[in-house]
């Protein structure tokens, strides 16, 4: 099936093959969003579901809605957390509007093309071929990569300097490519592998630079208003025209690890404004990681929502709220997406896939 043709009502299409992304953002009405308007969510067909998102068809675009659901160690928590979808696609749309002058992104609209019900958490997109690589960028020594450096001296066969302490900063950001997995975990792999499995060695160096140059612009972004930027996970795809495209979430609490700079200490793990929090309270319950996932308690979601928020309004410069305005948000904080009807939206095998896994 060709980049950006229109699937039949029902049918699932698996990220890895193809995805559904964005190009600019337009903080008042989405103008040049040649996108048609819908009443509500329901009256879409529903491409497929992942941990987080839904994504919606609209023809030559798709409609992501980041849903309130949380995840750790790949299985979704019973308990939403209320406004989490509706930061991601806030921290994601202020980064697709600074960033576009690195590379292009898949951003269309938050508004023209939005069902009312979902302003404020879904974004209109470009529908990209995704390549099959997870583009991790690591400023400081933390998490899989701390256990690799532990281990080898390296984090995906780039040598480190001994001695570095975890959390870390290292001596300049380093490229760490993973897999992308449709179910269970991704793997980390070594610029070689990211190269075979995209096909083509300028593609994996173009790749590499966007990745880097992203995460340094941002870096350097956060580091001014108090936040460091430990690492962080790009997508790209291609779009019809074989152009390389920024999609996904980008630069998000799901996607990042964000720590608060005055609180900053080699040497140990760090508190954080993303979804460590929730990972270290799973941690500490006794649960074995296998599905079904525990409850999140009252005071665990408060402080989540609280750390979503607060990242938003230090990097944006704005209240969260300010966001919910310019976007017609409605006040339900929580969203939920409408059942699917027998026969039709995603199958079983896309709900555990890449859609904002």
């Amino acid at each position: 099936m060709a980049v950006g043709e229109e699937l039949p009502k029902g049918h699932v299409r698996y990220p890895n093959a193809s995805s559904f992304q964005v190009d600019r953002f337009n903080k008042a009405s989405g103008a040049g969003a040649k996108v048609q308007a819908v009443r509500t969510v329901a009256d879409l067909p529903l491409l497929a579901s992942g941990k987080v998102r839904e994504m919606y068809d609209l023809g030559d675009r798709v409609l992501m809605v980041a849903s309130d659901r949380i995840s750790t160690y790949d299985v979704v928590h019973p308990t939403p957390i209320p406004d989490k979808g509706r930061v991601l696609s806030a921290i994601s749309a202020f980064w697709f509007a600074r960033t576009g002058q690195i590379v292009a992104n898949h951003f269309v609209s938050a508004v023209a093309g939005v069902p009312e019900e979902v302003r404020g958490r879904a974004i209109v997109a470009r529908k990209l071929r995704m390549l099959p690589v997870e583009c991790v960028v690591r400023g400081y020594l933390s998490g899989s990569g701390w256990k690799d450096y532990q281990a080898t001296g390296a984090v995906s066969g780039i040598e480190l300097p001994p001695g570095l302490c975890e959390s870390e900063r290292l001596p300049t950001p380093i490229f760490t490519p993973s897999t992308k997995a449709l179910e269970g975990h991704d793997e980390a792999i070594d610029f070689d592998a990211a190269t075979e499995l995209v096909g083509d060695r300028d593609l994996a160096d173009r790749l590499r630079s966007a990745a880097l140059e992203l995460y340094r612009f941002a870096a350097e972004h956060a580091s001014a208003r108090g936040i460091l930027v430990a690492d962080t996970k790009f997508e790209f795809g291609l779009d019809a025209d074989g152009q390389l495209v920024l999609g996904d979430e980008v630069l998000t609490p799901d996607s990042s690890r964000f720590w608060p700079a005055d609180s900053y200490q080699v040497g140990r793990p760090q508190p954080s404004y993303d979804k460590q929090y929730v990972r270290d309270w799973a941690a500490g319950t006794g649960w074995d990681k296998a599905p079904p996932a525990p409850a999140i308690p009252d005071d665990v979601v408060a402080g989540t929502r609280a750390r979503y928020v607060e990242a938003y309004a230090r990097l944006a410069g704005e209240p969260f709220a300010a966001w919910l305005e310019r976007t017609g948000a409605p006040q339900d904080p929580v969203w939920a997406p409408p059942a699917v009807a027998a026969g039709g939206g995603a199958a079983a095998g896309a709900v555990s896939g890449r859609p904002g896994g």
